[in-house]
């Protein structure tokens, strides 16, 4: 029987009825700090972006969230390898779901087992394991949004414990010979930005790091977020992205978003931020 892998925080992060969390959705993208517009969901063509994004409650960072999926409307996905952190310190430093199902309310999502098990074998660095997966919300709440815009697409769940650069490098590696070897891969690093702190001061520190972010600097993003005590729990997730797409070519990327928690409540004392980030990669 394959693994089946439950919603962990359905109905706490977002709506546990696939009528409500359709609204959720097109209420993100359709808010004042969203795109402003729904995904045309026309044929995919183009090669997808790799994509930085928020993983808070939908209300907070669901229009943030929305700038960078709406890059996949027209691209052409089959598998999208989804990254983030490992919030409750359980399992194995590096883990990938092996196969199995994942379920939202929207329906099924199956896991790539081909390609989860091409690259557990490409570096030692990954293991094989669901029990990281089971509460973990980084991964899951970035489904729904696969699948409103792209409908059918297949996953490579990676969960990091160990978020240091020398795992991140190796992740980083792995998954730029895959972005070499195929068009049709979406790599997404699911992460929140400060946490926690008045929003001027949050938003000062989140742009030192975004400006790492848009330079494809690994190393420069650890550097800042060591000087400054950037609170930013997806490093190792975009580092590894960062890595993997300089290995496959890139050279820059494009911040589409940014905003804070307290520019949606209105709360600008203690906030968290959210940041939408897209790097091209070539045809």
């Amino acid at each position: 029987m394959k693994a089946r892998r439950m919603p962990a925080v359905a109905g706490m992060f977002y709506p546990s009825s696939e009528e409500e969390l359709r609204r959720e959705i097109e209420r993100s993208f359709l808010h004042e700090i969203g795109p402003g517009r729904l995904p045309r969901t026309s044929e995919g063509k183009r090669r997808p972006p790799a994509l930085i994004a928020a993983h808070a409650g939908y209300m907070y960072s669901g229009p943030v969230a929305a700038h960078a999926y709406i890059q996949l409307d027209g691209r052409r996905v089959a598998t999208a390898v989804v990254m983030g952190p490992n919030h409750y310190g359980v399992g194995t430093p590096v883990s990938i779901f092996p196969e199995g199902v994942w379920v939202t309310p929207l329906g099924e999502v199956e896991v790539d087992g081909d390609l989860a098990m091409e690259l557990a074998k490409a570096s030692d660095v990954f293991s094989l394991d669901e029990f990281s997966h089971e509460r973990e919300h980084s991964i899951e709440v970035q489904l729904p949004f696969l699948q409103y815009v792209l409908g059918e697409v297949k996953l490579v769940p990676i969960c990091f414990l160990d978020q240091s650069l020398k795992t991140c490098i190796k992740v980083g590696e792995a998954l730029g010979a895959v972005l070499k070897a195929r068009d049709d891969v979406a790599l997404i690093a699911s992460s929140d930005m400060t946490h926690y702190e008045p929003h001027e001061q949050a938003r000062s520190k989140d742009a030192r790091a975004l400006e790492e972010v848009r330079r494809l600097s690994a190393e420069g993003l650890y550097e800042v977020i060591s000087r400054n005590g950037v609170s930013m729990c997806g490093y190792g997730p975009v580092a590894a992205l960062i890595h993997a797409c300089r290995k496959a070519g890139a050279r820059e990327a494009e911040i589409l978003k940014y905003a804070t928690s307290g520019d949606i409540t209105g709360d600008y004392g203690s906030v968290v931020g959210y940041a939408a980030v897209k790097v091209e990669l070539e045809a």
